[in-house]
């Protein structure tokens, strides 16, 4: 099975460079790198690689996120898709691992995500040093070694950083519903639609990722209206609610009025700017 890297791009000229630096030294390369650029125009001398790279463009104001990875999944000429953010640095067996998990299980297939912290910057190849300063997320599961997959009972585990599936099935799930704009909830949606067509989640021990550092805020002020627009739709398609961390952060703020196992979410006050800028976390803090 050909496997196609899919990634999006508004912003973070780096990171992207870092990103495709470590795909460029994956033990079994991609069939090709398809980048969806969120912004007008590409960024100048990015790093070459040793398969193609497709750029599709896609518009929107508002960050258009399963728009973008829509307008990815459908130039991307590989069996299999696997979607890789613009913060995150690839290990080298990412592909070999994602493309045998595949081979094997039809479903979606999760990777390890280590948090790199501020200090580092550019990718030089020395995964070693990524391996010792990546910390996990205290809220996710431990992964399996090098070779093994194991099913993930809980199909919310989709963390939209790192994640691959056969094409076939992305189809068959129906993409990502372009309803959900700006940040927050639409792999979170994409997840419940799967569950809901019966399809499979799996964790794949060596699918390994670094995620590159960036400014966190907490609560995550900045994203306001897209977080609270996006958890309605959510709870109007399924009837429960998701980012439920992040409302109850903007609750105890006296920002909204929200029950879990209501259907009513009111705003009370907007954030000002004071409060976005106060929100905004020192570098050794990795996420939210």
């Amino acid at each position: 099975m050909s496997l196609s890297v899919l990634t999006l791009v508004r912003g973070r000229e780096r990171h992207l460079a870092n990103l495709m630096r470590s795909l460029g030294e994956q033990s079994c390369l991609p069939k090709e790198l398809v980048i969806a650029w969120m912004q007008p125009e590409p960024f100048e001398d990015l790093p070459s690689l040793p398969f193609p790279v497709k750029h599709v463009f896609v518009e929107g104001e508002d960050l258009p996120l399963a728009k973008a990875r829509n307008a990815a999944a459908n130039a991307a000429s590989g069996d299999t898709l696997m979607f890789l953010d613009v913060d995150c640095i690839a290990s080298p067996t990412v592909v070999e691992s994602y493309s045998a998990a595949l081979n094997e299980h039809d479903g979606i297939c999760l990777s390890e995500v280590l948090y790199l912290p501020a200090e580092v910057t550019d990718f030089r190849g020395d995964y070693g040093v990524l391996d010792e300063l990546g910390k996990p997320h205290v809220s996710k599961p431990r992964f399996p070694e090098f070779g093994r997959v194991e099913q993930e009972p809980d199909g919310g585990q989709l963390w939209g950083l790192s994640f691959a599936l056969r094409k076939s099935t992305w189809q068959a799930i129906g993409g990502m519903d372009e309803r959900f704009v700006g940040y927050g909830g639409e792999e979170t949606d994409f997840a419940a639609s799967a569950e809901q067509a019966g399809v499979k989640t799996y964790r794949v021990g060596g699918a390994r990722v670094y995620h590159q550092h960036h400014p966190v805020l907490i609560p995550p002020l900045h994203n306001f209206d897209p977080i609270l627009r996006n958890a309605r739709l959510f709870q109007e398609k399924h009837g429960r609610w998701c980012m439920g961390y992040w409302l109850g952060q903007f609750r105890e703020a006296g920002l909204i009025r929200w029950e879990e196992d209501g259907d009513a979410l009111d705003v009370l006050r907007f954030p000002d700017p004071t409060e976005i800028e106060a929100a905004r976390q020192p570098g050794t803090v990795l996420y939210s």
